[in-house]
């Protein structure tokens, strides 16, 4: 029973709202380059996803892993930029859905259910990873993924 009425709420607010400034910020990342991530957080109580962290354009990968709650869910835009075996500098957009196996069952739903709605808020997204422990994200994960 308790089950049912975890799926039922998941779905009930799975039309999280999207706070304006998620998708201005992402805009910024995507035309201007100001950012190096995003993070965003669900407020349950508002029933909106917001924009939790900016990285500055210098800041690493790790400083980016760094910044993701060890035992919450959050969703993430990473800016990666790699040179090409070309020898060309190219960067690649990356959204992270970070669902760690830690993380409370009702955190994951939520997160799990408002996503796909959230993706499309967020035009110029070019590579999805799913991750649940820091090594279905780490660097090899980001480099492979991005050629």
């Amino acid at each position: 029973m308790t089950f049912c009425i975890l799926i039922w709420q998941a779905n009930a607010v799975s039309g999280m709202a999207v706070n304006d400034d998620c998708k201005l910020k992402f805009l910024e990342l995507k035309a201007k380059r100001t950012y190096r991530f995003i993070i965003y957080k669900i407020e349950e109580k508002q029933k909106e996803i917001l924009v939790e962290k900016l990285g500055e354009p210098n800041l690493t990968y790790d400083d980016f892993t760094a910044n993701l709650p060890e035992n919450e869910c959050r969703y993430a835009i990473y800016d990666f930029d790699f040179v090409t075996e070309e020898n060309l500098q190219k960067s690649k957009i990356f959204f992270i859905a970070w669902s760690p196996d830690t993380s409370r069952v009702r955190s994951k739903m939520l997160y799990a259910s408002s996503k796909e709605r959230f993706k499309r808020e967020l035009d110029g997204i070019q590579v999805e990873l799913q991750a649940t422990d820091p090594t279905e994200m780490g660097l090899d994960v980001i480099r492979g993924r991005a050629n």
